[in-house]
């Protein structure tokens, strides 16, 4: 926890005083993406062992998304918003930021076990959430027609996607010999430093006015109603021990950036946008842990 503060802090730091060279972020987004997701994901994902309860870890994050969509589609409707607002509202309550912060954070709170158990989570339940209901959203909510193929294309391409399948068929033939499990290790852990600091150099809160109902109900939704109706699911369908955690807490994830990056895409309402992800993100940072204190 204190790595995940000090490199989110320092990022922070960083962006508005030591003038930082123009896509800084951009390019360490890239090796988090490409290089180190993919390798904490070879790494952790032969250890895993199957477990017929994992469904729920992929199921939370659709729900989530689903229960975001029809809700703030009611609200919207009822309460006159324009289409742009409810799908900024759809894409940021839904969509949570299972990987670069979720990623520490379970690590932090859960351990490596945790951490395996949340790449699931995020490579099958988040992830296919942002590249088809994300993308579907954001072209219906700003006049686009959605492309099939794209969405398909988007997914099986993923990095982290492609190594979740060969971390499976290597976990099947015995696992990693030691020296290449070594250095997909070592590579994994710039995930955390570096994750955290780039989204401390993207890190603003811009409050403008009515913004203040729209932050609530998201926030209110994202970090609070999901987590509880996805612990309530898991109760009553007898999930338990460290899958129906790992579940809650994704659930339980900030905003996620590249949900920000959609709405600004498809001018969903940028502005409100960023003020649902960065006050998520700082406030998150409170109450993930203490959904895993309340989870024991």
């Amino acid at each position: 926890m204190l790595l995940l503060l000090v490199c989110l802090t320092l990022g922070v730091l960083v962006a508005r005083f030591a003038h930082p060279p123009m896509g800084l972020a951009q390019g360490l987004n890239w090796w988090v993406i490409n290089i180190a997701l993919p390798a904490l994901v070879l790494e952790l994902i032969p250890r895993l062992h199957f477990d017929p309860q994992l469904w729920f870890l992929v199921i939370t994050q659709w729900l989530v998304f689903i229960g975001a969509a029809v809700a703030f589609r009611l609200l919207g409707n009822a309460w006159g918003w324009s289409r742009a607002r409810i799908g900024c509202m759809t894409l940021m309550a839904g969509l949570g930021n299972t990987s670069f912060v979720g990623y520490p954070l379970l690590e932090a709170l859960r351990g490596r076990e945790g951490l395996a158990l949340g790449v699931v989570a995020d490579q099958l339940g988040c992830f296919v959430a942002l590249a088809v209901g994300g993308v579907l959203v954001s072209a219906i909510y700003s006049g686009k027609t959605p492309r099939p193929r794209e969405v398909v294309l988007r997914v099986i391409t993923f990095p982290a996607f492609i190594a979740l399948a060969a971390g499976a068929m290597v976990g099947a033939l015995g696992g990693w010999p030691g020296p290449a499990e070594a250095i997909l290790e070592r590579l994994g852990a710039t995930l955390v430093p570096l994750a955290l600091f780039s989204v401390g150099l993207r890190l603003k809160l811009q409050f403008g006015g009515g913004q203040a109902a729209p932050l609530a109900l998201a926030l209110g939704w994202k970090l609070l109603a999901a987590p509880l109706l996805m612990l309530g699911l898991g109760l009553l369908a007898g999930v338990g021990g460290m899958v129906l955690t790992i579940g809650v807490l994704q659930a339980a994830m900030a905003p996620m950036i590249s949900a920000a990056i959609l709405c600004d895409q498809h001018h969903l309402e940028p502005p409100l946008a960023n003020t649902i992800l960065g006050s998520g993100i700082l406030l998150s940072l409170v109450t993930v842990p203490l959904w895993s204190y309340m989870l024991g």
